[in-house]
């Protein structure tokens, strides 16, 4: 039989635990929050890494928050039976990868990267893609915790303890192009656009070779760099006016940018506004801006 006292600290460690994860509001959590909690049962700290198009060779910084594990999005959590970038994996190979992380079901995942907000917003909605509901962000990355925390190591990469993670998919919060193109013209649901503005009107030329010029039919453009302010999101309050249509309050919303990746960013900014109803359209216009019969609109 366990001794009262002993059960009584259990009790009371794994409740002030509780109330610390409870206290958790929205998809994001602070450099702070991080590190009052980094010990705690349960957590898993998860680097994502994909490299911004672009960037140099030199563009990570060779350190890690410390316990943190390494999601490669393109060479662990991608579909490599397809052209199209890093779009979804199968449930199983899925599965297979983040259990290699540690990841379980009743596992709070904290994900960084080591740009600010850039990929992270990408795994994130690849885990609740795949059936995971404790997913958070840390806004602002390493640069935020190093500002904030100032506690890193050497990004070595091992893996510890295998998790069980069972992935089911989410199908609400995926679209193919046959479900884009089902909902063009639908009054009830609002697709967003992450790219820059000349991608969306047409005027500038697409980083991907062989891609058609223009947007989605009835598609609206927000440039995902106006839903953040340096390597960090905007305040709810912003993001708030952002999304604040009335016209909104009802509608489903579905985003939409080059491969994926910055149309997750603007996926955050509208859940962070208060949507519920927030999807990504995977393989965005590396699928649809392909010659094809699918329809294309330009400025």
């Amino acid at each position: 039989m366990i001794p009262f006292k002993k059960w009584l600290i259990f009790v009371l460690t794994i409740s002030i635990n509780n109330a610390c994860m409870n206290k958790m509001e929205g998809p994001m959590v602070s450099a702070e929050w991080l590190a009052e909690n980094i010990n705690t049962e349960n957590l898993v700290i998860v680097e994502s890494k994909l490299k911004p198009i672009g960037a140099t060779d030199d563009w990570e910084s060779g350190s890690k928050i410390p316990g943190a594990v390494q999601m490669d999005i393109n060479a662990d959590f991608s579909d490599l039976t397809t052209d199209l970038p890093h779009m979804l994996p199968s449930e199983n190979e899925f599965e297979q990868a983040a259990q290699k992380l540690g990841i379980s079901n009743n596992s709070t995942v904290v994900i960084y990267d080591q740009v600010g907000v850039y990929s992270s917003p990408r795994a994130w909605w690849m885990l609740r893609a795949m059936g995971h509901d404790k997913v958070y962000i840390l806004d602002g990355g390493i640069h935020a915790w190093k500002e904030e925390v100032n506690e890193t190591v050497p990004a070595k990469w091992e893996l510890g303890a295998k998790g069980n993670f069972k992935a089911k998919r989410n199908e609400s919060l995926i679209y193919d192009s046959a479900k884009m193109l089902g909902i063009v013209g639908d009054d009830k649901v609002s697709i967003w656009d992450a790219r820059s503005q000349g991608r969306f009107d047409g005027t500038s030329p697409e980083p991907r070779p062989g891609l058609r010029g223009g947007h989605i039919p009835g598609s609206q453009c927000l440039p995902f760099q106006e839903v953040q302010a340096g390597y960090k999101m905007k305040s709810k309050e912003e993001l708030n006016a952002i999304f604040a249509a009335p016209e909104l309050k009802d509608k489903s919303l579905v985003m939409t940018c080059g491969s994926g990746v910055t149309a997750s960013i603007i996926a955050l900014a509208a859940e962070i506004a208060g949507h519920e109803n927030v999807a990504v359209y995977d393989g965005s216009w590396a699928e649809w801006g392909m010659p094809s019969e699918l329809p294309v609109e330009k400025k």
